[in-house]
C-alpha cells in the first residue's frame, strides 16, 4: 500500500491562510487522480479538492475561489493552498490517491484545521 502523510495543519484566523502538504511514498504521477478530503465533528467526509493525473481540477461551490490544489511531482507531494479561510472550514483534512482501473484508493491519516479567533 501506498503511504500517504499529511502536515500543515493548525490553528489560524479568520480570513488567514493555511498550505496543505500531502507526501507519498511512491510517484504520485502514477495515480489516477489525488484529492484533499475533510470532516467536521458529527459530519460526513467531504471532497475540498481534486486533481487527476492530467491536471484537471475539481472543488466544491463551498470552498471555489479560496482553496487550489497542487501536486509537484519531482517530490511526490500533493498541496492544498486555503486561501480566506472561515470557521466553517474546520475540521480533520485527509489525502487521497485513486488508482488506475478502479484500484484500491490510498488516504492519510489527516491533519486538522482549526479557524477560529
Amino acid at each position: 500500500q501506498v503511504q500517504l502523510v499529511e502536515s500543515g495543519g493548525g490553528l489560524v484566523q479568520p480570513g488567514g491562510s493555511l498550505r496543505l502538504s500531502c507526501a507519498a511514498s511512491g510517484s504520485i504521477f502514477s495515480f489516477s487522480a489525488m484529492g484533499w478530503y475533510r470532516q467536521a465533528p458529527g459530519k460526513q467526509r467531504e471532497l475540498v479538492a481534486a486533481i487527476t493525473r492530467g491536471g484537471t481540477t475539481n472543488y466544491p461551490d463551498s470552498v471555489k475561489g479560496r482553496f487550489t490544489i497542487s501536486r509537484d511531482n519531482a517530490k511526490n507531494t500533493l498541496y492544498l493552498q486555503m486561501n480566506s479561510l472561515k470557521p466553517e472550514d474546520t475540521a480533520t483534512y485527509y489525502c487521497k490517491a485513486d488508482r488506475y482501473y478502479n484500484g484500491p484508493s490510498s488516504w492519510g491519516q489527516g491533519t486538522q484545521v482549526t479557524v477560529s479567533s
